[in-house]
Parts: C-alpha cells; structure tokens; sequence
C-alpha cells in the first residue's frame, strides 16, 4: 500500500485534478450497477467540460442492448478513468475518477453528431466506426469521485465545468519518461529534500503539475509518495524548467 509522508504542500485542487484525469484519457472499465452485469472497456471515451462521458462500445456487446432494454432508456452504470504513471512502477495507478450516472442510447442521427462534437475535441479514427460495427452512447453523470495521493472525495458536476486541466498534462509522460530513463543522476539530487529514512529508497518520478514534483519512493514493504513544491505555480515550459532547476540545480534542465 502507498503511504503518504508528512502533509503535503499545497496542490491542484480536486476539481483540477479530476479534470487532468480526464484530459489525460487513461485507461477506462465501464461497470453497471447491478452485480450481474458484464463489465465493458470502451473502444474509445471522452469526458466533455460538464462531465458527461461518452463511450464507444462494439454494437453486439451485452450493454449496449441493456442500455436499450432499460426503463426510460437510462442504464445505471459507472464509469472508472485510471489514470496510470508514465514510467513503470509496482504500483502503477496514481489516481481514479469514477463518474456514476445512466448509460443512455443514441439513434443514428444523434450518434453522428456526437462522434463529430468529440472529433473536435479529441480527434481519432475509431469515431468514423459509429454506425459501422460500433455504438456510441452517453454516460449522463449524477455523482463523481476522485481518489488519488491526496485523498479521496466527492465532486460536483459545477465545479468540474469551471475547473481547468493542468497545463502539462498531455506532456508530462513524455517529460517523467525522459527524466527517468536519461538522466538518473538528476533524480538522484531530487534526495535531499527526502525526509531522511526515505533516502535510501529506489526514487521515481511520478508526476507534474503546475504547483509541483511528485515522487514515488520505493522502500522495501511499501510505497511512498512525496510531492516537492515549487516556488510558485508555472504554466509554461520555460517556467517550469526554471523551478526544476531550482529543485536539483542543474542548469542543463533549462534546455529541455
């Protein structure tokens, strides 16, 4: 189990968090409510601004037709987003977004105008599939919860509307990956803001954010996760290196 070190300094708040999850894209389960239902992994999903979810699910798989079947045409599901580290860890899953509400179906005119409304925002050829094989349909969300490293709570389908993405979220895996598999020895320097029985531990990078570094140290029986705070909050890569080279006091960070 990953255990937490000391209190944190401040980070994105969970509206922000929840909305990084979903900009991310991360891995998806679609589960209904009831316990004898046949848990689905969409083709494709996309979370929109106000919550609402859609999922693209082959046209023969079972929730499609319950989906159908359901009185009012509303199937009570839950939609889970895993939002997964970029680099290679015991344990990987950094954070959990679960959407709950009802799984509702389009008819075909509806289904190709909501395939174009996620193509303007998330561009992908497996939308050209809907009416071909494929189904799309609505998850329409009455509660959502987010657990990560800085605690589980509920959201409200307001706040995440109004809340906005981290800036680096679609360039942080590219970043951490780099950072974990070139240069070592900068990870290494990152030690000596450990509390001191966490220094011996196997250090990785586990994520970015405008407000800070988040660390995984990996100690024999258990994980720890350690966020390193910035000086202030950036929102722009030359920020951002600035405030990395503040942390380890490299300057080739500044490059990167």
């Amino acid at each position: 189990m990953v255990q937490s070190t000391q209190r944190r300094p401040a980070a994105p708040t969970p509206a922000e968090r929840a909305r990084t999850i979903a900009a991310r894209g991360g891995r998806a389960a679609l589960l209904p409510a009831h316990e004898s239902g046949q848990k689905a992994t969409p083709v494709l999903h996309h979370v929109y601004r106000d919550a609402r979810a859609c999922v693209l699910l082959d046209d023969n798989h079972p929730l499609v037709d319950a989906a159908w079947a359901a009185p009012r045409e509303e199937l009570a599901v839950m939609l889970e987003l895993a939002d997964n580290a970029p680099v290679q860890l015991r344990e990987p899953v950094r954070g959990l977004l679960w959407i709950t509400g009802w799984l509702r179906p389009l008819n075909p005119g509806q289904a190709r105008a909501e395939a174009i409304s996620v193509a303007e925002e998330r561009p992908d050829p497996r939308l050209l599939d809907v009416g071909h094989g494929k189904t799309l349909l609505i998850v329409q969300p009455a509660s959502l919860v987010l657990a990560d490293g800085e605690g589980t709570c509920s959201l409200k389908a307001d706040d995440f509307a109004v809340a906005k993405p981290d800036p680096f979220c679609l360039m942080e895996d590219d970043w951490l990956r780099h950072l974990e598999i070139s240069h070592r020895e900068v990870v290494g320097l990152l030690a000596k803001h450990l509390p001191s029985e966490l220094r011996g531990g196997h250090i990785r990078p586990l994520g970015l954010d405008r407000l800070g570094l988040r660390l995984r140290v990996e100690a024999p029986g258990e994980d720890h996760d350690v966020r390193l705070a910035f000086a202030q909050p950036v929102s722009n890569p030359r920020e951002l290196a600035i405030e990395l080279r503040r942390l380890v006091g490299c300057p080739f960070l500044t490059s990167q």
